[in-house]
């Protein structure tokens, strides 16, 4: 296990909060692309199905990152990672901004999605600071930010593409991440992992042997998996959808959803909270079954109305199971919560990038309502998962 330094056994809640905002700004430049599709599309002269590969780009990206890049927060220093990363990120924000074609702008969109796996290095750090106690609540502070970052992503890149173009808001990112690195070179401690015998490889070769020994964390990243099926579903292609005949509104409204989304960051706290009292498992079934009813209005509930109650219902319950996941897994094995972590988001996020994909060819072959099926069959999944699977930890 690592040695606090007298810094970590002291971390307060200001060093949290400063965590929980480099969350958010790492994570945004995940989604900036999402209500900025029909924009993409325009510009480069390609299909909805086609433009449907940079959000699913990013993805793989990320799930590179987590798989690559990750683990190693378990033997070296994670500030350093972070910085390093940081300054990865600009470079590959700043290649998207000028991207000349299509298929220069899906190779930026897989390094944006590598370096931006920053977030990820986050989460454990944090939790390593944190006690059995407060464990859960200090992962709901830090996921706070980091779901605000994924949710106003939207809301600001939409209104700044729909106003000066979709180069502009990544040009935005580009400032917001070197105030990312500052912001971590100025707080954050020094100190890391124990390095491991065998090296990176070794390392890496036993992110298998972490899943083995926990079949909790398996099970996990499964139910998990299934609503960021959903989660992915829904918000690559909202964009499409409201730019449709139905609706003819454009890449700034669609944004906007965001902000409603933003009640889902008072289930992260609340979440934690309650995972540290009461245990994750019911926690976890209420954000099933919340994700649930939002998908039931998403089909069911026609017009603005029911996007709005669904989205609001939605992520309100992606983010409760979420952070209980995560309070669960990271007091698995102290010494191993990078690659736990590892493990966990790279199995979200391969899953993701699938259902970016998917989702754009149903949207393009069976329209808004067969999306939904889409999403809510997944659900459906993750409960009878969480159910019936009673893994020893």
């Amino acid at each position: 296990m690592t040695s606090a330094s007298p810094r970590t056994e002291s971390a307060g809640l200001g060093l949290f909060v400063a965590m929980a905002i480099g969350c958010g700004i790492a994570v945004a430049n995940l989604y900036y692309n999402q209500p900025l599709l029909g924009l993409l599309a325009a510009d480069f002269a390609v299909s909805p199905a086609t433009i449907g590969m940079i959000p699913m780009a990013t993805q793989i990206g990320y799930a590179l990152g987590l798989f690559l890049l990750v683990p190693l927060g378990d033997i070296v220093d994670r500030r350093r990672l972070i910085l390093l990363q940081s300054g990865a990120l600009v470079v590959a924000l700043g290649a998207m901004a000028f991207a000349p074609v299509f298929a220069v702008a899906l190779a930026a969109s897989i390094a944006v999605g590598v370096a931006s796996t920053i977030a990820q290095q986050i989460i454990p750090f944090a939790a390593a600071m944190a006690n059995d106690g407060n464990r859960g609540q200090v992962v709901g502070i830090v996921m706070s930010g980091l779901l605000g970052g994924i949710l106003l992503a939207r809301t600001v890149s939409g209104i700044v593409g729909e106003h000066f173009g979709w180069r502009a808001a990544y040009g935005l990112g580009v400032a917001l991440t070197l105030g990312l690195a500052f912001l971590m070179a100025a707080v954050l401690p020094r100190g890391g992992g124990v390095p491991a015998r065998g090296g990176y490889l070794r390392l890496i070769a036993s992110l298998a042997d972490v899943a083995r020994r926990h079949p909790l964390l398996i099970k996990s990243s499964l139910v998990q998996a299934t609503q960021f099926w959903g989660f992915s579903v829904f918000w690559s292609t909202l964009a499409l959808h409201l730019e449709g005949p139905d609706y003819g509104l454009g890449a700034d409204v669609a944004g906007s959803f965001g902000v409603l989304a933003l009640v889902g960051v008072l289930a992260a706290p609340v979440s934690g909270r309650l995972a540290d009292r009461r245990g994750p498992d019911l926690v976890i079934m209420a954000g099933l079954g919340a994700a649930a009813v939002g998908f039931l209005a998403f089909a069911f509930w026609p017009g603005i109305p029911g996007l709005i109650f669904g989205v609001v219902v939605f992520d309100f319950g992606v983010q409760l199971s979420m952070v209980a996941h995560q309070a669960r897994i990271f007091a698995l094995e102290p010494a191993a919560r990078s690659r736990i972590n590892t493990v966990f988001m790279t199995t979200l996020f391969a899953v993701g990038a699938i259902a970016s994909a998917v989702a754009s060819a149903v949207f393009a072959a069976g329209g808004w309502f067969a999306v939904t099926m889409l999403g809510l069959g997944a659900t459906v999944v993750g409960c009878l998962i969480h159910w019936f699977w009673r893994p020893s930890v």
